[in-house]
């Protein structure tokens, strides 16, 4: 099973992720994609680790390849964590070595998918706002909404975040 969570920055979707998480089949894996660039950065990794703290995750750093990961016990929950991260980190930590990214983020989940009795993937809404970015950025997005797109076609359940409410999309209510 696979679930989609999105929405705005800041809107709940870890905890609520983590939520669906501890539900799932043991064991569980949260698979982290943030790669410590600023103070900012290790705030929001710090702030994550205490909230995640005692639920029994098994931490996987991993900032690309997630396509070559082996999780350490097949079955269980896996919580990716997340794609927007994992998808600037593809396009922008080995410039020299260019990949397709959104080839290599979703043959990521798909690997996952395969290991896992349940995926939660967590992504942010991007692109639904009217502002003028530079023609990077522009790709970055278009990059991030075909992952999007094509993770909630693959997905058993879909949902928007908003204020920290979870409104399904796709598939039964958890």
């Amino acid at each position: 099973m696979i679930v989609l969570l999105t929405g705005g920055s800041a809107c709940g979707k870890s905890s609520y992720g983590e939520r669906l998480a501890v539900q799932g089949p043991k064991p569980l894996y949260y698979i982290a994609a943030m790669k410590p660039y600023d103070q900012e950065c290790l705030k929001k990794i710090a702030r994550h680790q205490a909230l995640r703290k005692g639920k029994g995750f098994e931490t996987l750093e991993r900032y690309t390849d997630v396509d070559m990961l082996i999780l350490p016990q097949g079955g269980g929950t896996a919580l990716l964590e997340c794609v927007c991260n994992l998808t600037a980190n593809e396009m922008y930590i080995q410039p020299e070595k260019p990949v397709d990214p959104v080839e290599k983020v979703m043959a990521g989940i798909e690997n996952l998918a395969r290991q896992t009795e349940r995926l939660i993937v967590i992504t942010n809404d991007v692109g639904s706002d009217d502002g003028q970015y530079s023609q990077e950025t522009r790709r970055y997005i278009r990059a991030l909404g075909e992952i999007n797109a094509r993770v909630a076609q693959m997905a058993d359940r879909v949902y928007e975040l908003v204020a920290g409410i979870p409104l399904c999309l796709k598939g039964d209510r958890v």
